[in-house]
C-alpha cells in the first residue's frame, strides 16, 4: 500500500516537526506494510518569501492530488504588520476553506509520567476528551467583515447555519458513540442569537442519539470547569472561535500544546496538523516536541487511510516514550535537562521498530 501525502512544512518550528513525523511515518509503514510517497509545498511566511502568497497555485494543486496533507505551522512576527493577503496565517484560513475541512478534533489526554503540568496532577489525571471544533463558518469566514473607510471601525460577522451546525453535531454523537457516549454542546445561548440556533440543533438531532447523554455549556463557564474538573468532559463541541480557544487551554492538561495533534475533516482530503504554533523563537534549536506532529500522522493513518492498528502502534509508542522521561524542552521544569527533538524522533522509531 502506497500513501500519498503532501507535505506542507510552513514556518519555524515546522519543517522539524514535519519531517519527525515523516520518520515515524516510514518506521511504522516498515512495520506494517505500506510506503509513503509525499511531495513537499509551501505554505505561510516561507511561501510568502518565495510567491508572494502565502497558499500558491502549486501548493493548491498538490493538496487536491493528495490523499492525506500534513501540515508543520505558519506564522512569522515579520508578518505581523502585513496585509491579510500577505499573512501567513490567511494562507491556512484560505486552505483548510479550500478543502472543505468543516469538523477539526483535537483530542487531549493526561499520560500518566508526561513532564508538568500547570495543574495539580490529581486534577490533570485521567483527563481524556476530544474537542470537536466547527471549522469554516463563524466570525472566522463570516461577511461583511473589514475595517471603516476611516480605519476607526473594525467588525466582523458571526454567522452559522441549520445545515453547517447539524453536520458538526451529527459527527459530534457519532464520535461520541464511539467513546463514552458524553457529548457537551458549548454555546453562549444567553446573548448570542447564534449560539441559540446552535443549541436549537443540537437539541433536535440528540433527540437520535437517546444513548447519548448531551449537556450544554456556557463557554465561559465551560473555559472554567476545563480546570476544574476536566475528567466530566468527553466529547466537546462547539463553534469556531471558542473551539479555537478552549482546545489550546486544553493543553494544560496534557501539560503542553506541544503534545497535541488535529485532523480537519470533511472533505475529500483531510489535514492534519498539531496544534502549537510555529514557535520561530526556538526554530533550528532542537527545542521543538515533535510529538504533536507525530500524533497528527496517527490520525492520518487512522481517519484517512483506515490503518488502525498502525496509527495504535503510533500511539502507544509515543505514550512509551513520554513514560520512560524522554520529554523536550516544554515539558519539564525550568534548567532541567531534556531531549532534543531529534532524540524524542529516535526513541518513538525505535519503540515502532522494536528496537527500543
Amino acid at each position: 500500500m502506497i500513501l500519498n501525502i503532501c507535505l506542507l512544512p510552513g514556518d519555524g518550528i515546522g519543517p522539524e516537526v514535519t519531517e519527525a513525523a515523516t520518520q515515524v511515518l516510514d518506521a511504522t509503514g516498515a512495520r506494517f506494510g505500506f510506503s509513503v510517497e509525499s511531495t513537499s509545498q509551501l505554505i505561510g511566511g516561507a511561501a510568502v518569501h518565495a510567491t508572494g502568497s502565502p497558499l500558491p497555485e502549486a501548493t493548491i494543486a498538490a493538496v487536491e492530488r493528495a490523499g492525506a496533507v500534513l501540515l508543520g505551522a505558519v506564522g512569522a512576527p515579520e508578518f505581523d504588520r502585513e496585509p491579510p493577503p500577505r499573512k501567513p496565517e490567511t494562507g491556512l484560513l484560505a486552505l483548510r476553506q479550500r478543502m472543505g475541512c468543516w469538523a477539526n478534533l483535537r483530542p487531549v489526554r493526561r499520560i500518566a509520567g508526561a513532564g508538568t503540568t500547570p495543574l495539580r496532577e490529581e486534577l490533570a489525571a485521567g483527563a481524556d476528551l476530544v474537542v470537536l471544533r466547527e471549522l469554516t463558518g463563524g466570525l472566522y469566514f463570516g461577511t461583511p467583515r473589514g475595517f471603516s473607510p476611516a480605519r476607526d471601525e473594525g467588525f466582523n460577522t458571526l454567522r452559522y447555519s441549520v445545515n453547517e451546525i447539524e453536520r458538526l453535531a451529527r459527527f459530534g454523537f457519532e464520535l461520541a458513540r464511539k467513546r463514552r457516549h458524553h457529548l457537551t454542546s458549548v454555546d453562549k445561548a444567553n446573548v448570542l442569537e447564534t449560539s441559540q440556533l446552535w443549541r436549537e440543533v443540537f437539541v433536535r438531532v440528540g433527540s437520535e442519539y437517546p444513548d447519548v447523554a448531551l449537556d450544554h455549556m456556557y463557554v465561559d463557564n465551560c473555559a472554567m470547569q476545563l480546570i476544574l474538573r476536566p475528567k466530566f468532559f468527553d466529547v466537546l463541541a462547539t463553534e469556531n472561535l471558542f473551539g479555537d480557544i478552549l482546545s489550546d487551554e486544553a493543553g494544560v492538561l496534557a501539560g503542553s500544546l506541544g503534545l497535541l495533534p488535529s485532523a480537519s475533516l470533511g472533505g475529500r482530503v483531510a489535514l492534519y496538523e498539531p496544534v502549537h504554533g510555529s514557535a520561530p523563537d526556538i526554530a533550528g534549536k532542537g527545542w521543538a516536541n515533535p510529538i504533536g506532529a507525530i500524533l497528527s500522522a496517527a490520525l492520518m493513518l487512522r481517519h484517512s487511510f483506515n490503518l488502525e492498528p498502525a496509527a495504535a502502534a503510533i500511539e502507544q509508542a509515543v505514550e512509551r516514550t513520554l513514560q520512560a522521561g524522554v520529554l523536550s524542552r516544554d515539558l519539564v521544569p525550568a534548567d532541567a535537562a531534556f531531549a532534543t527533538t531529534a532524540a524524542i524522533t529516535r526513541v518513538v522509531t525505535a519503540h515502532i521498530s522494536g528496537a527500543a
